[in-house]
């Protein structure tokens, strides 16, 4: 299909007419970091007067290093296995042969450019700021927030489920919550998205799940029900708040997990595009 001048105008046109919103959290030393992972660390390995050239200019630079599931990140298909298989059947053992996932990695996933829909559960079903540890929210309540928010969850529809648990991302004990448990999606719930043919779906806590008091990440069903059954990507640790208090349900959306070769997972910075 040919795209034409007049179509590249009209796309331009409805961006300038649109606020750009970051739904990543930042990024620095100390953040919440599941324990499953390595956590976020910054060292500048250069600084400004190590090296001054003869012009007196001087240059800075850093060493970065993160695992790919450490803040608000993408999970990849490659990332959970159920009895030894990955999405469509794969044998999880024969493809990280070799240190890195000859298929279903994060490279796969394409970008995202699309609908984003907010399902705040808390805002609209229970009226509240934010969800009570260990909350668990099935289908009736994301059916519910849909409807609330008048919205229509479709195929293509990137669908993010706001808790409220951004909120404590400054606690990192609170907001990882492994004696309180944290709010999250159970396995019906993922199923009723992934029924739907949602593109992607994401959430503000640390591991998209309904965690239970003192359980940690022992079980995840829901990551099993969209990862390897519906191949259906996860977005965490999405700062959702701004986006909350603008009353917006549905936005346009633009997401790209770096092009991680094989690799599980990856930082993402999701930028919702809400109009004026």
């Amino acid at each position: 299909m040919m795209h034409t001048d007049h179509d590249g105008e009209a796309a331009i046109a409805a961006l300038r007419g649109a606020t750009a919103l970051s739904l990543a959290q930042p990024l620095r030393t100390g953040i919440p970091c599941s324990p499953n992972h390595p956590g976020f660390r910054l060292s500048l390995t250069r600084r400004h007067g190590d090296s001054v050239r003869a012009d007196g200019g001087s240059a800075a630079a850093e060493m970065i290093v993160t695992g790919g599931h450490v803040g608000t990140h993408m999970d990849a298909p490659a990332h959970v296995s159920h009895h030894g298989l990955l999405h469509g059947g794969v044998d999880a053992q024969e493809a990280q042969r070799g240190g890195r996932f000859s298929v279903l990695g994060i490279d796969t996933v394409a970008p995202i450019a699309g609908r984003g829909v907010l399902l705040d559960v808390p805002r609209l079903v229970h009226g509240v700021d934010r969800l009570d540890a260990a909350h668990a929210i099935g289908p009736d309540e994301l059916r519910a927030a849909a409807d609330a928010a008048g919205v229509t969850v479709g195929a293509g529809d990137t669908v993010m489920v706001r808790t409220g648990w951004a909120q404590l991302w400054d606690d990192p004990v609170a907001f990882l919550g492994h004696e309180s448990g944290v709010p999250g999606v159970t396995a019906d719930g993922a199923a009723w998205l992934a029924e739907r043919g949602v593109r992607a779906t994401g959430s503000d806590t640390t591991a998209y799940e309904h965690l239970a008091p003192g359980a940690g990440h022992s079980l995840l069903p829901a990551h099993r029900v969209l990862l390897v059954e519906a191949g259906v990507p996860i977005m965490e640790m999405l700062q959702l708040e701004r986006l909350s208090a603008l009353r917006t349900a549905a936005f346009g959306l633009v997401v790209a997990p770096l092009p991680i070769e094989g690799g599980t997972g990856s930082p993402i910075n999701p930028i919702a595009l809400v109009a004026s």
